[in-house]
Order: C-alpha cells, then sequence, then structure tokens
C-alpha cells in the first residue's frame, strides 16, 4: 500500500516554516536541503525536517496540509514539539541513520 507525507520543513527552532505533502518523504526532503525543493525553501534557507506523519490516503494527506497551513503558527509549533520537542532534524532519522 502506498504512504503519502505531510512534513514540516524549518531553518531553524521556532524560525520560518514550510508545510508539505509527497508520496517519498526521502527524496523530497533531500531536494529541499540540495534548495531544489521550492524557491520559498531555497530562499529562507529551510532545510530541516522537524515533523512528519503518514497517510495512507492521498486525499486525506493533501487535506491535512492544506488544513496545517491555515492553522495559527502557534498550533504548528505546538504539532512539532508534541513530535519532536528538540526540533532535530529528522531526515537521518527517515534515512535510517540514527
Amino acid at each position: 500500500m502506498a504512504q503519502y507525507y505531510v512534513y514540516i520543513m524549518a531553518n531553524k527552532r521556532n524560525g520560518t516554516l514550510y508545510t508539505g505533502v509527497t508520496g517519498d518523504l526521502i527524496k523530497r526532503v533531500y531536494e529541499h536541503k540540495q534548495k531544489m525543493g521550492s524557491l520559498f525553501t531555497s530562499k529562507y534557507g529551510i532545510d530541516k525536517l522537524v515533523f512528519y506523519e503518514v497517510h495512507e490516503d492521498i486525499q486525506q494527506a493533501i487535506l491535512r496540509e492544506k488544513r496545517i497551513k491555515e492553522w495559527k503558527r502557534q498550533w504548528k509549533l505546538e504539532l512539532i514539539e508534541k513530535m519532536n520537542p528538540e526540533w532535530r532534524d529528522l531526515y537521518p532519522e527517515i534515512c535510517g541513520e540514527s
């Protein structure tokens, strides 16, 4: 079964945030890190994966992404801190490096 991911990237703790959705989280985060992800993430140096969640249905993932994008900033910070209180870059973890 396919998996889809809603993810949040940041440039630093409590810094600029980017929310996205993808079917290949490792590839997409790598693209952001190589400044190939989006103009916004390249411009603001957003290269740390600080939050992600898995969905089995692409429509649910897209809906969740849209809802998170509409949230107040404080709600997004709380969501990140529930999963990742230290604001670690989770990329090595999803690549199996930690």
